[in-house]
């Protein structure tokens, strides 16, 4: 039914992509299999209906707990029946205040949480064109809110899919340094085939790579960056003069014009044998950037791969490369648009549980063909309904739990 004249759909929302009937309650669904960590006793909040609130809240952008329950405040009765929240009187209902949805964040099982968000976001992910590789880029992200007196700042390693920008797995880590251990526990869950993984090497160690390389059979590009001296120096040592430029690319947009080449070299045995095993290409990424009104800057990237030249071309090597720096703008979408640095949020696993709801928002809205998430998310803010609708929830109460 279209929209009445005095209530317009915002020209932002009219882009996005048809909802699927498939989708309707498949989010619930995945969440229905996050464990309940709350006794039976005095439950009054069904465990279901307040992630699927928090989801909703993140579309819409709130930005803390206490705007999460403010969506709730504003979400009409009908809605809150659909999430599955009872009356506490007959024709009223009440959603969950700040005090709880923060003693719901701070209890749940944020591992099986992820597990569930990256489940529904994977499912209708997009698949790779005809040319090219499904890749993945492992990145970490620390919250720097999450602080408190005797704790430290939580640290999230995250996959992430190039392009897309869908999460497919999240695990906190202790701190950056821990990195190291956490690829593996990371990845082992996901269907990895005919996968790329990307990452910077500072988060693997040998044993990691050699698990990704012969025992999942999964191609790899690490990236090598000047915080590791001795694999940098290493590559930086490499003939590249004698090499020419196999691919180039030139653009001009946001007031700059960029320029990036790539050079490939087939690496030697002990390169590849000790610091990356399979290891068959060395990889020289040249750029340029020239901003209005500033000096031109220059930077060389280095990166090691398991793939060979028979296997990607230079050309989607560089694309690649270039893509890895998805997860990147991702990170920075929960900086700014969702003012996840600022966030004070520090109880139990609730920092980490808020990082999951913005991954799942930006994601969904990315499958639904959002470009700008930040001016979608605004758009959304006061619209209750439309939230529930781009994460499939029914038109129907839904009366699981109590």
């Amino acid at each position: 039914m279209p929209a009445s004249r005095s209530c317009p759909i915002p020209a932002v929302l009219a882009k996005l992509g048809p909802l699927s009937r498939d989708d309707t309650d498949r989010l619930r669904r995945h969440l229905e299999r996050v464990p309940d960590p709350r006794g039976r006793r005095g439950r009054w909040y069904p465990l279901v209906g307040g992630l699927l609130m928090c989801a909703c809240a993140a579309v819409s952008q709130a930005r803390t707990v206490e705007e999460t329950a403010e969506w709730g405040q504003r979400a009409a009765l009908g809605l809150l029946d659909r999430l599955g929240f009872r009356r506490h009187v007959p024709g009223l209902y009440r959603s969950p205040s700040q005090p709880t949805l923060t003693r719901i964040l701070a209890a749940v099982g944020t591992d099986a949480l992820d597990t569930a968000i990256g489940a529904y976001l994977s499912e209708h992910r997009p698949a790779p064109g005809p040319a090219s590789r499904r890749a993945i880029a492992v990145d970490g992200k620390t919250l720097k809110g999450s602080a408190r007196l005797g704790l430290r700042r939580r640290h999230l390693l995250s996959a992430v899919t190039h392009g897309s920008a869908i999460t497919l797995a999240q695990r906190e880590v202790g701190a950056k340094t821990n990195e190291t251990a956490a690829l593996r526990p990371l990845l082992e869950h996901l269907d990895l085939q005919g996968t790329v993984v990307t990452f910077d090497a500072l988060h693997s160690v040998q044993d990691s790579v050699r698990w990704l390389a012969q025992t999942r059979k999964v191609h790899y590009i690490a990236m090598i960056k000047g915080n590791q001296p001795t694999a940098y120096a290493q590559l930086k040592a490499l003939p590249w003069g004698r090499i020419a430029v196999q691919h180039s690319t030139s653009e001009t947009g946001h007031g700059r014009r960029e320029s990036r080449s790539i050079k490939t070299l087939a690496v030697a045995d002990n390169l590849g044998g000790i610091a990356f095993p399979e290891a068959m290409l060395a990889l020289r990424i040249h750029r340029r950037r020239k901003q209005t009104g500033a000096k031109e800057s220059r930077e060389t990237v280095y990166a090691v791969t398991s793939l060979d030249t028979h296997q990607a071309a230079p050309r989607e090597l560089a694309g690649h490369v270039r893509r890895h720096w998805t997860v990147e703008a991702q990170h920075h979408i929960r900086d700014r648009t969702f003012a996840e640095d600022a966030s004070a949020v520090h109880t139990g696993n609730a920092p980490r549980a808020m990082a999951s709801f913005r991954n799942l928002a930006i994601g969904r809205l990315k499958q639904l063909g959002a470009t700008n998430i930040a001016k979608t998310t605004r758009a959304i803010r006061d619209l209750p309904e439309r939230a529930a609708q781009i994460l499939g929830i029914p038109d129907s109460p839904h009366t699981s739990g109590t």
